[in-house]
């Protein structure tokens, strides 16, 4: 089990959210760009930094993702990489809640919120989140 105190970061889902949106360029390799969608450079950047936090240790979350990935794979996932992130998003979700730093309802506000401003932003601008209630 990690150290972790819900009192260490003091940090809202939506800081973490903003903070890894702000600036946040794709990176590229060779062959291209490494994500093939903002949310997944963005979901990897938050993973990043929630580690950095001390919210978790590596063993934990690869724990927690390989659970995710098992979990797809026994429900029909064909396991050929294309839902990766998918997973990868679905084990922060899961470490952000079991952490106790949101709740499934924060989480899907949050993801609204980001639906909203990415609906509004126009093309290669960034997007913005507004202050959640």
């Amino acid at each position: 089990m990690s150290s972790f105190s819900p009192d260490a970061t003091q940090l809202t889902l939506q800081d973490i959210a903003r903070q890894c949106a702000d600036g946040l360029p794709l990176p590229t390799s060779h062959d291209g760009l490494v994500f093939a969608e903002p949310w997944q450079a963005h979901a990897f950047a938050m993973t990043l930094q929630l580690h950095e936090k001390g919210v978790f240790t590596w063993p934990e979350w690869a724990a927690v993702l390989t659970h995710e990935i098992r979990q797809a794979q026994a429900l029909g996932d064909p396991d050929d990489g294309h839902h990766y992130y998918q997973h990868w998003l679905n084990a922060l979700e899961r470490m952000v809640i079991d952490r106790q730093l949101g709740t499934p309802d924060q989480i899907h506000e949050l993801e609204h919120a980001w639906e909203d401003a990415a609906a509004r932003t126009p093309h290669g601008e960034a997007i913005v989140l507004d202050a959640l209630p």
